[in-house]
């Protein structure tokens, strides 16, 4: 599942409606990648052993087992824009470090897959480019 730029109230919703975990991991604010990693750690409710790196993202990740057993799990990325304008190469690093958590679970058969979707549009207007979603299983 690829999801477009558009409105995220209706995916978080169906998510939350299926019994999926959702999560909403705001980046409005953020300029620095230790302030990213903060965001990123309660915005995902990341457990105390989470190193603040993005090997210790990549990580928590690839084992969710700190969290509830879902059916699936939705992180939204919001006001992601002016960060990955600033910090490009952050940006890009987050956007590898979340392609290959999605790539893990869709391998995963036994696993709940995990989505991931960049609410609104480039910077440059273009699509956003998301750190491509996948559905695991129907």
């Amino acid at each position: 599942m690829t999801l477009d730029p558009g409105p995220l109230a209706p995916a978080l919703a169906a998510a939350e409606e299926a019994g999926w975990t959702t999560a909403r991991l705001d980046l409005g604010g953020v300029r620095t990648r230790a302030g990213l990693m903060r965001r990123a750690a309660d915005a995902l409710d990341l457990p105390e052993w989470f190193g603040g790196n993005w090997d210790a993202l990549a990580d928590v990740l690839r084992d969710l087992s700190w969290l509830p057993r879902a059916p699936g799990r939705l992180v939204a990325v919001v006001s992601w824009q002016e960060y990955a304008a600033a910090r490009p190469d952050d940006w890009e690093t987050l956007r590898e470090v979340l392609e290959e958590a999605v790539d893990f679970w869709r391998e995963d058969p036994a696993g709940p897959p995990l989505t991931v979707l960049l609410a609104g549009p480039a910077p440059d207007g273009g699509r956003a480019a998301p750190p491509h979603s996948a559905r695991g299983r129907d």
